[in-house]
């Protein structure tokens, strides 16, 4: 039986896809080390595209609202609105280390020197209970506790936090100083690609309707656009509704007089923009902050948070970010879990618009196939019960 010409090449493809395979998991380390290699080389482009795209969704929307009637400044709006992008941006990330990074300093030291008093009011609270309880006297006594061992290894406790959020801290800055050269790379590439977005544009479809087989392009095209249009509305989507968190939050704590209001409010807004966890890091450094103040408040301040994030993740979140994505909240889980673990807080942000797109690729093609094998909706749609 003779083969066809279409036949042998896709037994060819098959057959060097195999080889190709087979090569790299005989030869996975080489793979390992040309793949960081070439990551090494792409990084800051890749770092730049990310910066142009986040910075491209605000500015999108300060560009259509510029210089509207004066058609002799409209030539002018793409920059005006990049550098007041630029200017919120780095407004709002000014304004964040300086209100947060002191008042954790100061509460981290106060926190230092209030354990040894802690200690010995827990030391003499104990020296009294034989005189009020004689009964647990000799409970206490074998419990011989070393309260000098006990404020030092608490005091120890705390250096030791203190200083490890604080070479974390140098750690980032020296990385980040390090990698100057990268960084200028980056937003200078940033730079290029929002002010030449069309241009860029065009000269890739350019090469693809020239490269690609006549379907190809436009597939590609129409995922380039679900993508745009789903990463948009999910970055928008996440900035609002911390925002929002974070005025409920200050709102609140001021009606009940809670101290630390704004700073807690600004804490839980910034890491709020991580997905479904983020909160609760905030959470975690408004109830130290708190608790140096007024422990009772603090566990007021844990209840406070908890009614809020219900309220958050029943109301505000599925409509001002699930709905943005179309992406059901058991695979927005899914999509949170899988990419903390692979890529840690970044592959957080960049799973839950990913997994969108994917979902919403898959159900296209299971309905084109469906309606393809003509399938009737009684088969698949779900019965109502009584």
């Amino acid at each position: 039986m003779e083969i066809s010409k279409q036949t042998r090449k896709h037994l060819m493809q098959v057959l060097a896809f195999g080889i190709l395979l087979y090569c790299g998991v005989e030869h996975f380390d080489v793979v390992i080390r040309a793949f960081r290699f070439v990551m090494g080389i792409a990084m800051p482009f890749l770092v730049g595209g990310s910066i142009a795209f986040i910075l491209n969704v605000p500015m999108k929307w300060i560009e259509k609202r510029l210089f509207v009637r004066q058609k002799k400044l409209q030539k002018f709006r793409r920059v005006t609105a990049y550098l007041l992008t630029l200017i919120c941006v780095i407004g709002i990330l000014t304004l964040a280390l300086l209100v947060v990074v002191p008042e954790l300093g100061n509460t981290i030291g106060k926190l230092m020197e209030e354990i040894p008093v802690a200690v010995r009011a827990a030391q003499q609270w104990l020296a009294d209970i034989p005189e009020q309880w004689p009964a647990l006297e000799p409970a206490i006594e074998e419990l011989n506790i070393d309260w000098a061992s006990v404020s030092a290894a608490a005091v120890s406790f705390v250096q030791s936090a203190a200083s490890g959020v604080l070479s974390s801290g140098m750690g980032f800055f020296s990385g980040v100083v390090s990698s100057v050269t990268t960084f200028v790379i980056a937003f200078t590439f940033s730079i290029y690609v929002i002010f030449q977005k069309e241009k860029l544009a065009r000269q890739a479809k350019q090469i693809m309707y020239a490269l690609l087989p006549k379907q190809a392009p436009e597939k590609i095209l129409s995922v380039a656009r679900l993508s745009n249009q789903v990463f948009s509305s999910f970055l928008s989507g996440q900035c609002v509704e911390a925002v929002i968190l974070g005025t409920m939050f200050v709102i609140c704590m001021t009606i009940f007089r809670m101290p630390y209001a704004m700073l807690t409010g600004i804490v839980i807004a910034i890491t709020a923009l991580i997905p479904i966890f983020g909160a609760f890091i905030g959470c975690a450094v408004g109830m130290i902050l708190i608790v140096m103040e007024n422990p009772i408040q603090a566990l007021w301040f844990l209840v406070l948070f908890l009614v809020l994030q219900q309220v958050e993740g029943n109301l505000i979140y599925p409509h001002v970010v699930g709905g943005s994505v179309g992406l059901p909240s058991i695979w927005v889980l899914v999509a949170v879990t899988v990419g903390g673990n692979l890529f840690g807080i970044v592959g957080i942000l960049m799973f839950i618009p990913l997994c969108s797109v994917l979902y919403a690729l898959f159900g296209t093609f299971v309905k084109r196939r469906l309606k393809e094998r003509k399938v009737a909706v009684s088969c698949w749609k779900e019965e109502e019960t009584d």
